[in-house]
């Protein structure tokens, strides 16, 4: 290793340059602040000669309380962004699948004590992950990878087609500190 005269450092540039921050631990887990009530389950992938198999959701996980009700599908062309969006008696239950995705949320609940929180969730084919989305709390999703990512939803009460339970935001309001 060569060392330079600009403070012991083996490189020497006209700007200084600037450390990565740790993302992650030794072990592989992502370093940075939760949202209070958002569950991540991290899948396993099965491989073998024959393809490969990944669990979506068994109850015997402990993840979530209450039943299977809906659920449904969501495809995103790779550049697009959905969001923001909220429920205020529903919790989400994403399974993403294929592509890869990252999930932002936003804590809109007064009363928790991790209000205005924001957290960022990239997950994706190598990486699939089942998430819970508490009610209150916005999320807006981005493709960011080149293949349409697929997620399935399956939301603890059924859609109501003559009411829903979703209001959104545009993906640039200035009501939630985080550009999509």
């Amino acid at each position: 290793m060569t060392v330079s005269s600009n403070g012991g450092k083996p490189f020497d540039v006209a700007a200084e340059p600037v450390r990565d921050v740790q993302t992650v631990t030794p072990g592989g887990e992502r370093i940075g602040a939760s949202i209070d009530g958002v569950r991540v389950r991290r899948a396993v992938t099965q491989t073998d000669e024959r393809g490969s198999l990944c669990e979506i959701y068994d109850e015997r996980w402990g993840f979530t309380e209450e039943p299977v009700v809906y659920v449904y599908t969501v495809l995103i062309p790779p550049g697009q962004k959905r969001g923001w969006v909220v429920h205020s008696d529903q919790d989400d239950r994403l399974f993403i699948s294929r592509g890869s995705l990252k999930v932002v949320l936003y804590d809109a609940r007064p009363a928790s004590p991790t209000h205005r929180r924001v957290q960022e969730i990239f997950s994706g084919e190598y990486d699939r992950t089942l998430l819970r989305i508490p009610a209150g709390v916005f999320h807006g999703v981005v493709n960011i990878g080149t293949v349409d990512v697929e997620f399935v939803n399956m939301p603890t009460r059924p859609y109501l087609h003559e009411r829903p339970d979703k209001y959104r935001l545009p993906a640039d309001t200035d009501a939630i500190p985080y550009v999509l």
